[in-house]
């Protein structure tokens, strides 16, 4: 899932997950949650201590290329396209892909962001959260080629 919005969240007529209560119990049960953000004048992302670890970045202060580079090769093309997209206009988007590792396990990933300040030509910022499901994927299976 790839997608991008021309909106703001503010703008989503939802209410709002509680920050306690059931609603939020259940969510950090079967997944972890952690927020990032972005200076999109000079590129440089800040993960939080959970993504760092699990895209395998040795800190928490990365490139976009540094970023994605663990991810699924067939979405890496795809999310790159949705930053630099969201990159030129003020945009809500969000994508969801696979982390390989190089222990071969596979940690599916959930992104929901937004990018804010793009107005005037002016370079902006971006904020988001990640989803990490609490399991991982079985490696994948090499593909066979029959005759």
């Amino acid at each position: 899932m790839f997608k991008i919005a021309r909106t703001t969240l503010a703008a989503h007529p939802m209410r709002p997950l509680p920050a306690d209560g059931d609603d939020a119990h259940d969510l950090s049960r079967f997944t972890v949650s952690e927020s990032w953000t972005g200076d999109l004048a000079n590129g440089i992302i800040r993960l939080g201590e959970c993504a760092t670890l699990l895209h395998g970045l040795d800190g928490p202060e990365c490139g976009l290329l540094n970023m994605t580079r663990c991810y699924d090769a067939h979405d890496r093309a795809l999310v790159l396209d949705l930053f630099e997209q969201a990159a030129t206009a003020s945009s809500s988007f969000c994508y969801s892909t696979t982390i390989v590792s190089e222990r071969e396990y596979r940690q599916p990933v959930f992104c929901i962001a937004e990018t804010t300040g793009l107005d005037g030509g002016v370079a902006g910022s971006i904020c988001g959260v990640f989803m990490f499901p609490r399991f991982r994927l079985a490696p994948a299976l090499p593909s066979i080629a029959y005759a």
